[in-house]
């Protein structure tokens, strides 16, 4: 069954998407993207070490002709930063996407509504594929979608927390209205969480932490590839409905019965 995930015109396999900070190693890095069966990876711009040319990065260990690279923007916390980064990853990649974050707050980095909106609209207007990374908020959802962003990415809990899908509610709200892939980005931690996020209809989810930071990171890629490709599944199988009351698994009608013993005399 062909299932492609198109963004921007692109059609990509997997509906998985992997973050490269925080691995212990390049190597664990590779091994977890290869384990993870991504074809799009994310790369922090801002926290490459630019100023020294001679130290390899991110950009130099990875597979360019084999892997998407989606810069972006973590760390800025203004609009003028997020449009700084995002024409320097332009320079540094060739490629014209970016996936936006503006965030002011420090302590829970939760991304900026109404700097988000305004950043969006600019790169728009300077020939950027945007990917905004927002709260779980479905009017913002709408407005970015309406500008022309390329896709929405809804956090699923707080960045790097580990906390799963705790926005749900207003996750099903976004995928219920948008015209554009509804990427889950940021607080899932296993690979259920994962496989909730594509069975309430997610089109694809962005993972780093959960990965990078477990005891085995390329197998906790794989096992995160299963759980999305799971959930993704039960979505178009259609799961039953819920009910609040047993129903028997096999049918009641035409069922033998006990024939009734006369009494011995």
């Amino acid at each position: 069954m062909e299932d492609e995930l198109s963004i921007a015109g692109k059609q990509f396999r997997s509906r998985l998407i992997l973050g490269t900070g925080k691995y212990s190693s390049p190597e664990v890095c590779l091994a977890a993207l290869e384990a993870s069966g991504a074809e799009i990876i994310t790369v922090a711009i801002r926290r490459l070490d630019l100023d020294n040319p001679d130290k390899p990065t991110e950009l130099d260990y990875i597979d360019w002709s084999r892997y998407t690279i989606l810069p972006n923007t973590a760390g800025c916390k203004t609009v003028e930063e997020a449009l700084l980064t995002a024409r320097l990853g332009r320079e540094l990649t060739g490629s014209d996407w970016v996936k936006l974050e503006v965030i002011p707050d420090p302590k829970y980095l939760l991304p900026d509504p109404i700097d988000t909106l305004e950043a969006a609209r600019l790169l728009l207007d300077e020939g950027f594929t945007v990917l905004p990374y927002i709260h779980a908020d479905p009017i913002l959802a709408r407005r970015l979608e309406e500008l022309g962003c390329a896709t929405v990415m809804p956090l699923g809990s707080v960045i790097g927390s580990g906390q799963g899908l705790l926005t749900i509610d207003e996750v099903k709200i976004i995928v219920e209205r948008a015209q554009v892939p509804v990427v889950v980005d940021a607080g899932l931690g296993s690979p259920s969480d994962a496989a909730l996020a594509m069975e309430i209809g997610a089109d694809c989810v962005l993972v780093n932490t959960a990965i990078a930071l477990a005891q085995d990171p390329p197998l906790m890629a794989e096992a995160i590839r299963l759980g999305v490709e799971a959930g993704r599944k039960a979505y178009l199988a259609g799961r039953i409905a819920r009910k609040a009351y047993a129903s028997a698994s096999s049918p009641v009608e035409g069922v033998a019965k006990p024939r009734r013993r006369e009494p011995v005399s």
